[in-house]
């Protein structure tokens, strides 16, 4: 980006991908959007998402807005969405539920010092027929932009986003046979 583009709103000549950076506010504007992406995003194998589990994220992300500096990045291809991402800073102390528990079973007190005060990326999504082209790095880069450090867990059999932040080159910090897979990036 040039130093005269907004961080905001990106597009790059030529393009037909628009990234936006999204506040709290602007999200639950764009809900019906985020949820649609979901929804064919998780549909499949490993998640297999079903009504209850879109259902879920719909009366999560309405919560999650309202975290001390919640963001999220919607992507839009030829006008209609094709991937989002959403996080926010951990706060202290590490948090427990979700999934939280599992990440402090595997990494035990280093969640203190290592995740606390880190960007947690909560979701990542991009829409079956926009895969491939680089999207989800494109989104987790704007979205991850300005922080120091950033952490993201996934599912051992999500092979696909287990190599993509491999090649993107963030650390895996949970071992082979844990049963979640947690990523952290530091500038």
């Amino acid at each position: 980006m040039s130093g005269h583009e907004p961080l905001r709103h990106r597009q790059d000549a030529g393009d037909r991908v628009r990234l936006e950076r999204l506040t709290g506010e602007e999200t639950l504007a764009r809900v019906a959007e985020l949820i649609d992406v979901y929804r064919v995003s998780f549909a499949g194998p490993p998640w297999y998402e079903d009504g209850y589990g879109v259902a879920d994220f719909a009366r999560r992300l309405a919560a999650d807005v309202r975290r001390p500096g919640f963001g999220a990045v919607l992507a839009r291809r030829d006008g209609e969405p094709a991937g989002f991402g959403t996080a926010w800073p951990t706060r202290r102390p590490f948090p427990a539920g979700r999934a939280y528990d599992r990440v402090r079973v595997q990494l035990g007190d280093q969640v203190e010092t290592r995740l606390v005060g880190a960007l947690e990326v909560d979701e990542l999504a991009v829409s079956p027929h926009a895969r491939g082209q680089g999207l989800a790095a494109r989104i987790l880069g704007l979205l991850c932009a300005e922080a120091a450090d950033c952490w993201l867990l996934t599912a051992p059999k999500a092979y696909d986003a287990i190599r993509l932040y491999e090649r993107l080159g963030w650390r895996r910090l949970t071992g082979p046979d844990a049963d979640v897979v947690v990523f952290a990036r530091s500038s």
